[in-house]
């Protein structure tokens, strides 16, 4: 008798533990009082009248699983991390990586120099009028310096982090124009060009370093850059098609190879590359940034070849001077809801640290006010709007989550509320638009639902969230934004 009792007064504590879920939140504000502040846990209860339109989550309908959120580690990010003591460089990167810490799950190094580095460099640079096929000059000799290091330190935090690569440009001697600036690759250079592409990737692993995927060309259709090299996408297609794709083939390289990395406004560019089949066998999907054009083109570049991954690769996020999270929901709202909620499988920001004067960048076309996730000026470290903002989804989403449904502000939805003339009764309606804050949602490996929730307008929003029809009620500041999580 008193086993069986016990059984039952286990079996009813476990079915009290399964019928309760606990909420906890995170909430950062537009005025910076609150950064990632835990608040006050919000149990979940039986749904009741009244309330308004909820946010509905709903596990059971699962979209793309997520790589992560992190940013891009430029030569020139990895210049200031080495200048740092040893201990305060440790200390940032076990904060920015650490699984239990800021969790940052992706990364983008640049193949050679980007506009942040002190300077123009390739792995392959010539004497004027010098040219090497044969690629005996090739050399990760600046990597070493500084880029190789910081990702060994990395690494050793969390070997997991996915790691892409993108060029600016080739070296200077396979171009028309022979000019880091602009100039089309010759065509005569597409195999060699290739083939240093490669040769990046397998130097890279011999230092312990994957390259999980590789753009064809940063910013195709922007040769304002130093360095930058323009290129179509008939031209684009043709070097996948026969040189690149080919080479990685014969090299064994399982790297995925990223058709475009550039603006939405031109999803016919990705398009072109990726409905040929000839090429579209060796892309592994599509990249973009957001300077122009509108994210519901990944949506689109994603129906149009639904096998093909969709991912975000750079995407600049800074505030007012002298601000830190003015802006902070409108830059989540885009960031990390609309992204996600697109198809992308990441989302990277530009860039991962520059000093207090938005350097090291070159001259003439380098970026002079791409500030940092952090400014480092020496060892003191500045947390500026682009770290708040992927804090609020990397360390609660890790990679291996899956986008899920949450009701959209734009969708209908429909309540029962109290009839005026007979209370009790309840009636029907509809909306057109459902009018929530903008959200975004994510099952997690560990079984857990996270949602994201940016509040642009100019009132404090009293929201409810509900889950396999039990309701929490929360309430978020104007321009805040909030990270919420509960168990499955």
């Amino acid at each position: 008798m008193k086993r069986i009792l016990c059984i039952l007064l286990l079996a009813a504590a476990g079915f009290a533990a399964f019928g309760q879920r606990t909420l906890h939140q995170w909430v950062t504000t537009s005025e910076g009082d609150r950064l990632m502040d835990e608040g006050k846990t919000v149990e979940f209860q039986d749904a009741l009248p009244g309330g308004g339109v909820p946010i509905i989550v709903d596990e059971r309908q699962s979209y793309q699983e997520m790589l992560g959120f992190g940013f891009s580690l430029t030569g020139g990010s990895a210049e200031l991390l080495m200048k740092m003591t040893p201990a305060a460089r440790h200390a940032i990167l076990e904060e920015l990586f650490a699984p239990d810490r800021m969790n940052i799950s992706v990364l983008r190094l640049t193949v050679g120099a980007s506009d942040m580095n002190s300077f123009v460099f390739s792995y392959d640079d010539m004497p004027e009028g010098k040219e090497d096929f044969m690629l005996k000059k090739f050399s990760l000799a600046q990597d070493l310096k500084d880029v190789v290091p910081v990702m060994k330190e990395i690494l050793a935090f969390n070997p997991k982090v996915w790691v892409m690569a993108s060029p600016w440009s080739a070296p200077a001697w396979m171009k028309e124009s022979r000019d880091v600036r602009g100039g089309k690759l010759r065509r005569e250079c597409y195999p060699v060009y290739a083939a240093y592409l490669a040769k990046y990737i397998l130097a890279m692993r011999d230092k312990g370093i994957t390259i999980h995927a590789l753009t064809i060309q940063n910013e195709p259709l922007n040769s304002r850059n130093t360095p930058s090299m323009p290129w179509s996408p008939e031209d684009q297609k043709v070097f996948v098609r026969d040189y690149l794709g080919p080479e990685f083939t014969r090299t064994g390289i399982t790297t995925d190879i990223l058709a475009f990395d550039h603006n939405c406004d031109r999803p016919d560019y990705p398009m072109a590359i990726i409905e040929d089949p000839a090429a579209a066998k060796y892309i592994g999907g599509t990249a973009f940034h957001h300077y122009a054009g509108d994210l519901s083109v990944m949506t689109q570049v994603h129906d149009f070849r639904p096998d093909k991954d969709i991912y975000f690769t750079e995407q600049m996020v800074v505030d007012r001077r002298g601000t830190v999270t003015s802006r902070i929901a409108p830059s989540v709202k885009r960031m990390l809801i609309d992204i996600p909620r697109n198809w992308s499988r990441n989302v990277i920001l530009w860039n991962l640290a520059a000093d207090p004067e938005a350097k090291p960048h070159t001259d003439n076309g380098g970026c002079p006010f791409c500030f940092g996730a952090i400014t480092l000026d020496g060892d003191t470290v500045t947390r500026n709007l682009a770290y708040w903002v992927v804090a609020h989804a990397s360390g609660k989403v890790p990679a291996g989550s899956y986008r899920i449904h949450s009701t959209e502000r734009s969708e209908p939805a429909s309540l029962l509320i109290d009839d005026e003339q007979n209370p009790g009764v309840r009636r029907f309606i509809s909306y057109t638009h459902s009018g929530v804050p903008s959200n975004v949602a994510f099952r997690t490996p560990d079984g857990r639902i996270v949602l994201i929730v940016a509040n642009e307008s100019a009132f404090g929003s009293n929201f409810s969230i509900q889950y396999h029809g039990q309701t929490a009620r929360v309430f978020l500041p104007s321009g805040a934004v909030g990270t919420y999580s509960w168990p499955i």
